[in-house]
């Protein structure tokens, strides 16, 4: 049984040795270290408009990624990436500059201009493209010669713009599987078929939780077609684009639905797209990661690591900015309130703790896919990865992969005292805790229920969160953090 000194500001709690005990009493004592006003303070900052929505590559997640630094350094924490805070690393990076258009034009109505960041949005890694052309309605965009479906087969695309389904038909192929539905497959196919560009739309019931209008950045593997446009567009702007058909988005979504085959078809509408990419393929960003080294002789050469991403989606055009306050703010946030805790409470960790902040999570796990790749001498000196992503908006607190690790799981519930936790979790770790699980490192996933009401869109603001939710879930992470630093929990094996 292990044991490390925390000296609180309070003289009445100074000088108590702590040990495998962490009782409900100190938990209401540490509370006051993780403040409500501090968290939204920090929260502001990253949305602010400076900072451009965070995308890795552009300046504005520079600056953001430099004011964290800033804070690490102030909180106490050392340098954790060699010599500095800073861990390099390459992402694809594609700015959306002005000028930027879309209009509708249908015959014998009035030509619409849809709002950009309600009505629509361009794909984080659409092409540059200035075109006018008719749209043909295309199903789900899939044209694969081993399945017995193809929405290309009887319509004619070249030169016109396509509209399809973002996901996948719901029903499985027989004794086959469903081709890549990311952005980039969708793309090409309609390249090879002569499309000029292409807009996205979720079929009805998809993702209700969430908005359907997004300013996505995830693309899929492949190359950047830096000629071809590619815009997310609401189901509402469908409906209006097919409205001289007489049929609507919901219509078709149920005809293949129904049919289990193609109902691809011209709309008797034309759209002019404007859009001015410039694209990197691989542009330098980083990670920010502090350390506090841990003071016990065997125990300070493992780690805990406390993360979360720092990155969002950017802007478009410079129009529309993606704030991300809950998207990951927040848990950017929670992982400098909890450094500071450390430094206020003067914690004398048994085990070392990493203090990550990652970048191009919303690219796809980059920031923590490197971290993990490149954790000096192998990962499996890490004890526990506790991960927070969307905290502070919802209603209570779900634990993720718990049924991975369920130690660290019940660790984690057993200190949530009165606090709203769900018992639902799930296992393969999810967001940047999906590197570390499957590097066999015991990851935790801290997030809030209900989460994604604004998520990748504009209206990710510091407004909207639930501050009380949010600072309850800081406490219990950093109730967590302290047990496993202190070493009262053993890394176990990963399911």
């Amino acid at each position: 049984m292990l044991s490390f000194r925390k000296h609180l500001f309070f003289a009445v709690f100074a000088g108590i040795l702590f040990t495998t005990m962490l009782t409900a009493a100190f938990a209401q004592k540490i509370a006051p270290h993780i403040d409500e006003a501090s968290l939204m303070n920090t929260v502001r900052e990253l949305c602010h408009e400076k900072y451009a929505g965070r995308l890795p590559g552009h300046d504005g997640y520079n600056k953001a990624a430099g004011w964290m630094v800033d804070q690490f350094r102030k909180a106490g924490l050392r340098p954790g990436a060699g010599k500095g805070y800073m861990q390099p690393l390459k992402a694809e990076y594609n700015e959306i500059a002005a000028p930027c258009r879309f209009t509708i034009y249908a015959p014998g109505q009035k030509e619409i201009h849809p709002k950009l960041g309600t009505d629509y949005t361009f794909r984080g890694f659409t092409g540059t493209g200035d075109l006018t052309a008719p749209v043909v309605f295309a199903g789900y965009g899939i044209s694969d010669e081993t399945l017995a479906y193809n929405d290309y087969l009887g319509v004619n695309v070249a030169g016109k713009v396509v509209m399809v389904f973002r996901t996948n038909p719901l029903w499985k192929p027989a004794g086959q599987s469903w081709p890549d539905d990311s952005p980039r497959y969708k793309a090409a196919m309609a390249r090879r078929h002569g499309a000029l560009a292409m807009l996205l739309v979720s079929p009805p019931g998809d993702r209700e939780t969430v908005p359907e209008v997004i300013g996505s950045v995830i693309n899929g593997r492949g190359v950047q077609d830096e000629s071809f446009p590619q815009l997310v567009i609401s189901r509402a702007t469908a409906n209006a684009l097919l409205r001289s058909s007489g049929l609507t988005i919901q219509e078709l979504f149920q005809q293949i639905q129904s049919a289990q085959m193609p109902a691809s078809m011209p709309t008797q509408t034309s759209v002019q797209i404007t859009v001015n990419t410039r694209y990197t393929l691989s542009a330098p960003t980083f990670n920010v990661v502090g350390l506090i080294p841990g003071t016990h002789p065997q125990l300070k050469h493992e780690y805990v690591v406390v993360g979360a991403h720092l990155d969002h989606v950017g802007q478009q055009c410079g129009e529309v900015t993606f704030p991300g306050a809950n998207d990951n703010a927040s848990g950017s946030a929670a992982v400098l309130e909890m450094a500071r805790a450390f430094n206020r409470m003067r914690v004398k960790p048994a085990r070392s703790v990493i203090f990550a902040l990652f970048a191009s999570e919303e690219q796809g796990l980059q920031g923590a896919e490197h971290f993990v790749k490149t954790f000096p001498g192998g990962t499996d000196k890490i004890a526990a990865m506790l991960n927070f992503d969307c905290i502070a908006f919802g209603d209570s607190i779900q634990l993720g992969n718990g049924h991975s690790v369920p130690v660290l799981y019940n660790l984690a519930r057993g200190l949530a005292a009165d606090r709203n936790v769900v018992k639902a979790t799930w296992s393969g770790g999810g967001a940047d805790a999906t590197p570390f699980h499957k590097a066999g490192v015991p990851a935790l996933y801290f997030v809030s229920t209900n989460s994604y009401a604004h998520l990748h869109s504009p209206g990710d603001t510091p407004e909207t969160l639930n501050t009380s939710l949010f600072a309850d879930i800081t406490r219990l992470g950093l109730l967590t953090l302290l047990k496993i630093a202190a070493g009262d929990y053993r890394r176990e094996p990963v399911k």
